[in-house]
């Protein structure tokens, strides 16, 4: 009777535990105008494609020589094999990371015009490598998840004819053994169709 009683006690209080859910989204920086877009694909992302452009044209101001056309122009990430569709399109300059077995993206940080482009993107694995492209100017922005051990899954936003106008960032566990494991129903439903 005794044992009962205890068994009983522990899976109440194993019920009353919170679950943690196991995913995370970081919340869209830019001007966001333009066509939603949202990467997909099966397994974990294993590499990264960034193009920027820079259209070498100065202005000065206030003494201050910076360049304020250089944009994120567009970017792809693979899943296992398969490279998923470049979202943007393919710029000037391509920047490329492979990714190692057992590495993945933990951070996505950058700066952004709130009126024009995303100027500047870094991606940080969790062997501290970096990907960066752009020019850092503007105002920054950092995206990590919020759970430990998680891992970049999507990358979601907007972009138009020119380049990425707006980026958010949504973070999972990856199982790699288990099925399951496709982004493309979790892309269909943050991307909303415009007809």
């Amino acid at each position: 009777m005794f044992l009962i009683l205890v068994v009983t006690m522990f899976l109440a209080g194993c019920l009353a535990l919170p679950i943690k859910d196991p995913y995370s989204y970081s919340s869209a920086v830019g001007q966001g105008l333009g066509t939603p877009f949202a990467s997909y694909g099966e397994g974990r992302i294993t590499g990264v494609r960034v193009w920027e452009t820079n259209n070498n044209y100065y202005y000065y101001y206030y003494y201050y020589n910076y360049n304020s056309n250089n944009y994120i122009s567009g970017f792809q990430l693979r899943y296992g094999n398969t490279w998923s569709p470049v979202f943007g399109n393919e710029g000037s300059v391509k920047q490329v990371m492979e990714l190692f077995n057992d590495e993945a993206i933990v951070e996505v940080s950058g700066k952004y015009n709130p009126s024009d482009y995303i100027c500047y993107l870094v991606l940080t694995t969790n062997m501290g490598r970096t990907l960066s492209a752009g020019m850092p100017n503007q105002v920054s922005f950092n995206f990590y998840p919020t759970n430990m051990g998680n891992e970049l899954r999507i990358l979601s936003g907007r972009f138009n004819g020119a380049g990425i106008t707006s980026i958010g960032a949504h973070w999972g566990l990856v199982d790699m053994e288990g099925a399951g494991n496709s982004t493309l129903e979790t892309a269909l439903e943050t991307v909303t169709p415009i007809f």
